[in-house]
């Protein structure tokens, strides 16, 4: 319950009151139970376990779905066994059709014969699922329920519940299952996790919600809402009635466009508190500003930014063989000293030195780029080299330029 409560609030929902708990209500679904055997909605069934079998071994050697055969329905030449605890089982309809119009399939139509005499009272006395959720729904008024198209077997259950009881009966509406992406249904062997454990890898929970939604709702060709927006749009939309495959690259898109949507300093104080690196502070800023669009998830922004916070990076030594030529470290010791005269550290002034060692060595970009990146950063792939450089200063910049030089004559 405490894992469910957190999940709900860590993605922004609050219940309105306090929250309502089946196992403390048991005593008023047994006393339903028991007005409906009164008024003759209900029965008591001294079928054993082993006759059940018998029947369930029937019917799968026939091929066809087990039914209860309603033995003890009209039990008038039938002898009580004493040995036995009954259960109590709903009489349902026998003849005749039963139809829910149903907000998300439409209109659902089958033959009573294919409802059983469900259990709603086990031998020890417990209500079943479908007693149970029938009479919550009833004492909490419920208006409206929605959920997976699992349940659609247990709606018509339910609602003979309901008008057995004479009352109001809610609206219904089945949305598809989530499935994998191999088409089958969702479960632990696709990834599905507990929501939390999104939260621990760094998914946003702005970005969560979104994803969940959109994937049995829809509103046009939009993709992207905040919750308030959702809210007041939500009846304008559609609610999917053909099932939807959960992608983990797509929550991950997701969450990638709320990192660029939300605002840089929004975004450093969800990565501050799980950042060894990170602070609140104008240089962090600069450095999420910069890495932002190179990150999908929370937990990545350190190792990302990694380069602006270490003292001392560290080289591949087979990529810096590569790449720290003779010709390249010439390059290295023509931006020392261009960076040294620089009197301004702007993005101007070091672009217009790129420029000048490019014309000077009369090379392309990349001759620059690649030994300047991997001196300053320790990868060849990082946000841009000027970019950077800015951000990191021009005295760290200078030294790791220096370091290089020392390091790989």
């Amino acid at each position: 319950k405490s894992q469910i409560i957190q999940s709900l609030k860590w993605i922004g929902i609050e219940h309105d009151d306090k929250e309502y708990i089946q196992s403390e209500k048991i005593n008023e679904h047994k006393k339903v139970a028991e007005e409906l055997l009164k008024k003759g909605f209900a029965y008591r069934c001294y079928c054993s376990e082993e006759e059940i079998n018998e029947q369930k071994n029937s019917a799968k050697k026939k091929g066809i779905p087990f039914v209860y055969n309603r033995k003890w329905r009209e039990p008038k030449n039938l002898s009580i066994p004493t040995n036995v605890d009954p259960v109590i089982r709903f009489k349902s309809k026998i003849s005749g059709n039963s139809i829910i119009k149903d907000l998300v399939q439409g209109e659902i139509n089958i033959s009573n014969s294919t409802i059983e005499d469900f259990i709603i009272l086990r031998q020890d006395g417990s209500p079943t699922y479908q007693l149970s959720a029938t009479v919550d729904d009833h004492l909490m008024k419920i208006t409206h329920v929605i959920r997976g198209d699992d349940h659609i077997n247990n709606t018509f259950r339910q609602i003979n519940i309901f008008k057995a009881l004479e009352e109001s009966i809610p609206i219904y509406g089945h949305v598809p299952m989530i499935l994998g992406e191999d088409g089958k249904r969702m479960s632990k062997r696709h990834g599905a996790v507990n929501v939390l454990e999104y939260k621990e890898i760094g998914v946003l929970p702005e970005a969560l919600l979104n994803y969940i939604v959109r994937l049995g709702w829809s509103y046009g060709d939009q993709e992207l809402f905040q919750l308030e927006e959702l809210i007041k749009i939500f009846k304008d939309g559609k609610l999917n009635n053909s099932p939807a495959s959960f992608s983990y690259d797509k929550l991950i898109w997701f969450n990638r466009e709320y990192f660029l949507k939300i605002g840089n300093k929004t975004l450093l104080k969800k990565v501050a508190p799980i950042s060894s690196n990170f602070k609140e502070d104008d240089y962090s800023l600069e450095v999420i500003n910069l890495i932002k669009e190179r990150c999908s998830l929370l937990s990545e922004f350190d190792k990302e930014g990694a380069y602006f916070f270490d003292d001392a990076i560290i080289i591949d030594s087979e990529e810096a063989k590569k790449t720290f030529t003779e010709e390249a470290l010439e390059i290295l010791e023509f931006l020392i000293q261009s960076f040294k005269e620089m009197k301004t550290w702007d993005i101007e002034g070091i672009k217009k030195i790129i420029n000048k060692v490019k014309e000077n060595k009369g090379v392309g970009m990349a001759s620059v780029g690649r030994p300047f990146r991997l001196a300053i950063t320790g990868r060849m792939n990082s946000a841009s080299v000027d970019e950077t450089s800015l951000v990191l200063g021009k005295e760290k910049v200078i030294k790791r330029l220096e370091e290089v030089i020392k390091n790989y004559p």
